[in-house]
């Protein structure tokens, strides 16, 4: 069993919803709080043992390179300034040198061609898929018990799942589940977006995976699906069929902060969590519902 080392971010979709905030600002980069949305799951990544972070951008995503990269005119002003805390805040949240990698996807071709343009920097290795836009809120990273689940199987394929309504399964890709596997559960078969009536359970893919570089091979001779693009859930059926896929139910809340209740009320979440801000935030929250 090979440990998983590298995690891939797609970050090149356009973030139409949230126009005209995205013109010029990555999704990717917009704040909860006081960390961008990408930094928050690159966070998680790091939690769960990540080495090696690898960046699927498009034009208009330098800044998110950027991010994560040293600023050296900010830095001396805020060493001139004596800030040291901000500047520690900086320096904690830096990946070390050549921990960061970039390449672009040129074309929105869907999620699975997004996966393999990273995989000449992946190489034959498994790796883990984290998609940004899911935020994964809870005491613990899902990443972190994902790999939990991986390391008690011996390997395989692990998705991370979360349920959803009935009426809101065909908005989703939903997993069909087997045999309870220590932390997690034996995937037995997976539907892109199915009607509510056929679907075989309520828990959606959340964004979280952990996969076998034999992917690569599958999603290069993939054709369009769903939506007209690259599916990922099509190579992995495809890969079920040689290799075992395993369920990890997340236990904590997940934010779609693509979109704007999502992105709203991840804010509001993650800015309650803050002992450093929560009771004024909590006063005004209710002083402006009592407004209403």
């Amino acid at each position: 069993m090979k440990p998983i080392r590298k995690a891939v971010f797609p970050v090149a979709g356009l973030g139409t919803r949230f126009l005209p905030a995205t013109k010029a600002v990555p999704k990717e980069m917009l704040p909860v709080v006081d960390r961008p949305v990408i930094q928050l799951v690159v966070e998680e990544a790091r939690e769960a043992g990540i080495e090696h972070f690898i960046f699927v951008t498009g034009r208009n995503k330098s800044v998110i390179e950027d991010h994560f990269d040293k600023q050296f005119e900010l830095e001396a002003t805020l060493h001139r300034r004596g800030k040291s805390k901000e500047l520690d805040l900086l320096e904690a949240e830096l990946p070390a040198a050549g921990q960061t990698s970039f390449t672009r996807q040129q074309e929105p071709l869907g999620l699975g061609h997004a996966v393999w343009c990273a995989r000449e920097i992946v190489g034959h290795e498994p790796f883990a898929l984290l998609l940004p836009d899911m935020l994964h809120y809870g005491p613990r990273g899902c990443l972190a018990d994902m790999m939990d689940v991986y390391r008690e199987n011996g390997g395989g394929n692990v998705i991370a799942v979360y349920e959803v309504p009935r009426e809101q399964v065909a908005q989703y890709g939903i997993v069909a589940m087997g045999e309870e596997s220590g932390k997690g559960f034996r995937v037995s078969n997976m539907v892109e977006k199915p009607n509510p009536q056929d679907a075989p359970s309520s828990y959606m893919i959340s964004g979280r995976y952990i996969l076998q570089p034999d992917i690569f091979s599958l999603l290069e001779r993939q054709t369009a699906g769903a939506g007209g693009e690259i599916q990922i859930t099509d190579a992995m059926l495809k890969l079920s069929k040689s290799q075992p896929f395993f369920g990890y139910r997340f236990q904590g809340r997940i934010f779609d902060c693509g979109s704007k209740i999502g992105f709203l009320s991840a804010n509001v979440a993650y800015a309650l969590a803050r002992d450093d801000i929560a009771p004024e935030f909590r006063a005004e929250l209710a002083r402006m519902l009592s407004e209403k």
